[in-house]
């Protein structure tokens, strides 16, 4: 019998900040071209996104500063930590990426790192950098949602209780 794959999504790292600093306009999910020992290290569930970014050159898409820490029980074919990898996506997806990324204020950021069906994906946006007053707000929008959220639950204990 054949074996099904996990179809389930794996987490590896994901990047909070990138979400706190810019409005995500459009995600794209793609593969990485990775080497034996980046994967095992992946595995371990060791990886940073804090400071990557994505670069189209040469009609490619690279993956920048993403720090995977060498394999601990790796040898002389271990891996750098900040090399730049390969995304593999679709051909009129990197054009619209490259077009859009040009335009002032666009950029490209890795969202998450996961394993998906044994593979692993990372999950890129093109975002626009949010200003200080619109990161202010988004706190304030959040903090003003989580106490309604709390004076709801209240008011339903207390409806229960009496």
């Amino acid at each position: 019998m054949a074996k099904e794959k996990d179809t389930g999504r794996k987490l590896i790292a994901q990047n909070k900040k990138a979400r706190h600093d810019y409005h995500i306009l459009d995600t794209y999910e793609c593969g990485l071209v990775l080497m034996g020992t980046e994967v095992k290290s992946l595995r371990l569930g060791r990886a940073s996104l804090v400071d990557g970014f994505v670069q189209i050159d040469g009609g490619e898409a690279w993956l920048h500063n993403i720090h995977v820490p060498e394999y601990v029980q790796g040898t002389w074919t271990n891996h750098s930590a900040k090399r730049k990898r390969k995304l593999l996506m679709h051909r009129a997806e990197i054009d619209k990426l490259e077009s859009k990324s040009g335009e002032t204020g666009h950029t490209i950021v890795p969202l998450a790192l996961y394993f998906k069906g044994g593979r692993v994906k990372v999950e890129i946006a093109l975002a626009k950098g949010k200003k200080e007053y619109d990161k202010r707000q988004t706190l304030r929008e959040k903090q003003d949602l989580r106490e309604t959220n709390r004076a709801i639950s209240a008011a339903r204990r207390r409806q229960r209780s009496a």
